[in-house]
């Protein structure tokens, strides 16, 4: 029996790898290939087009992260936490990226998003899902906090909105200015700003002093 091939998964990896680090746009078929260490004709097997393979990359992606979502916002989990320990989540995969590299790169979802959403209306219709999907989880848990007197106010969908944007908002601005120290503050920072009583950034996961990084930005340019 021959040998099952992983080329598909390695050009999903790579995709995501590389629209993350750089963009949609940036990145041709060949340096997908190149990263993903398979031929361009064995592409051309498994996709159509590099509009394909990033929505089914980015579609991998997300039934994945909802493993995590799912884990994280369990209804048995105080409400505050889960908002907490998700927003920690995404600050710790960013600022491990950075203490490698020196760069922060933000949500490649969101990004993606932005950049081609008036060109690839299938690809516009997958992030608006991820993102609906993700503000029902913030939206729950945001519910339950005010049933218990942990969040002021009674309007959890606007109050999700708000802290999705500012997710959104700080992961863009912290890519464009490479900015650490606003990713350490996320959940402090988003749980202040819904009116959550007791919101705080563990000072163990995220310490104040920046860490050198070990290698060069510059290293990531692939071959385009």
């Amino acid at each position: 029996m021959g040998r099952t091939s992983d080329a598909r998964q390695r050009l999903m990896d790579a995709a995501y790898d590389l629209i993350w680090e750089y963009s949609y746009g940036a990145i041709t078929i060949e340096a997908i290939c190149e990263r993903a260490a398979v031929k361009k004709g064995s592409f051309y097997y498994f996709f159509e087009s590099k509009s394909d393979l990033a929505l089914t990359s980015i579609d991998a992606w997300w039934t994945q992260r909802k493993e995590v979502l799912n884990e994280l916002f369990l209804s048995s989990v105080p409400p505050l936490d889960r908002l907490r320990q998700y927003l920690d989540f995404i600050a710790q995969r960013q600022l491990e990226y950075y203490d490698r590299t020196g760069q922060i790169l933000g949500c490649p979802v969101y990004g993606l998003g932005a950049e081609i959403c008036t060109q690839d209306e299938r690809i516009k219709t997958l992030v608006r899902s991820v993102l609906q999907e993700l503000g029902r989880y913030f939206e729950e848990a945001i519910r339950d906090a005010q049933a218990l007197g942990q969040i002021e106010g009674n309007q959890a969908s606007k109050k999700a909105r708000l802290l999705l944007h500012f997710y959104a908002g700080v992961l863009i601005a912290a890519r464009i200015e490479n900015d650490p120290e606003s990713v350490r503050r996320l959940s402090a920072d988003g749980l202040e700003l819904i009116g959550a009583r007791g919101g705080s950034v563990s000072p163990d996961l995220f310490p104040s002093k920046i860490v050198t990084p070990a290698e060069p930005a510059a290293q990531l340019v692939p071959s385009v």
